[in-house]
C-alpha cells in the first residue's frame, strides 16, 4: 500500500484524511508514526502560511513529499475571528470545550441571520525536489446556540451545515468528508494526487 505522510499529530484529523485516502489506496501515517518529536511553530498570518511551515520543515528533516493542513473557523460576526487561532482560541493549553464555550459567549446576543460562518483549511504539498503550493477548501455554515451530536471534534457541535440540516458533529466520518473543508480541499488535490506522489 501506498504511504503519505500527514503533518499532524491530531487523531481527529487524521482520521478525516484516513477517510478520505484511503479509497485511494494510500496508508496514512502521521508525525506520531515518522517524527513524534517535530514541532514545527506556526507563525505564519494566514492559513496557507501556516501549512507551508509545517510540509516545508517535514518534507525537509524526512526527505520526502509531505502535506500539511492548517485549518480552522471564521465566524463573520467576529470578524473572522477565531481564524488561525481556532485550536487556542480559550487559551494556550488546547480544549474544544473551553474554544466552544467562549465562541458562544461572544455570540450570546447575535441573532441566528448573522451568525454564519465557514469552515477554512488550507492544504499544502512540499517536498525537498520541489516548490510548495497550496489549495484552500470552505464549508459553509451557521453557529448554533448550542451543542448537539457527538462526532468529529473541534467546533463541529456548534456548526450547523444547511446543505445537510444537521450539526457537523452529527454526521459520520465519510457524511463529513464528503462535504467537509478539508474533504473540499482535498477533492481539489486529488485528481494530481498520483502525479505528485510519483514525482516525489
Amino acid at each position: 500500500m501506498k504511504k503519505i505522510i500527514i503533518a499532524t499529530k491530531n487523531k481527529g484529523k487524521a482520521k478525516d484524511f484516513e477517510a478520505l485516502f484511503g479509497p485511494l489506496g494510500y496508508e496514512v501515517l502521521t508525525l506520531q508514526d515518522v517524527a513524534d518529536d517535530m514541532d514545527v511553530e506556526e507563525t505564519g498570518a494566514t492559513f496557507e502560511e501556516n501549512a507551508v511551515l509545517k510540509a516545508t520543515a517535514l518534507a525537509n528533516h524526512l526527505q520526502t513529499m509531505v502535506i500539511a493542513d492548517d485549518s480552522g473557523l471564521e465566524i463573520d460576526a467576529l470578524d473572522g475571528r477565531p481564524g488561525i487561532y481556532s485550536a487556542r482560541y480559550a487559551g494556550e493549553e488546547k480544549s474544544d470545550e473551553a474554544n466552544i464555550d467562549k465562541v458562544l459567549e461572544e455570540l450570546k446576543d447575535v441573532k441566528e441571520s448573522e451568525r454564519s460562518a465557514r469552515f477554512v483549511c488550507a492544504i499544502a504539498v512540499a517536498s525537498p525536489t520541489r516548490e510548495p503550493f497550496t489549495v484552500r477548501g470552505t464549508c459553509e455554515g451557521i453557529i448554533a446556540q448550542e451543542r448537539k451530536g457527538t462526532n468529529g471534534f473541534g467546533y463541529d457541535p456548534i456548526f450547523f451545515v444547511p446543505s445537510e440540516n444537521k450539526m457537523m458533529a452529527e454526521l459520520s466520518a465519510e457524511e463529513k468528508g464528503a462535504i467537509s473543508h478539508r474533504g473540499n480541499a482535498i477533492n481539489l488535490l486529488a485528481a494530481n494526487l498520483d502525479d505528485l506522489l510519483g514525482k516525489a
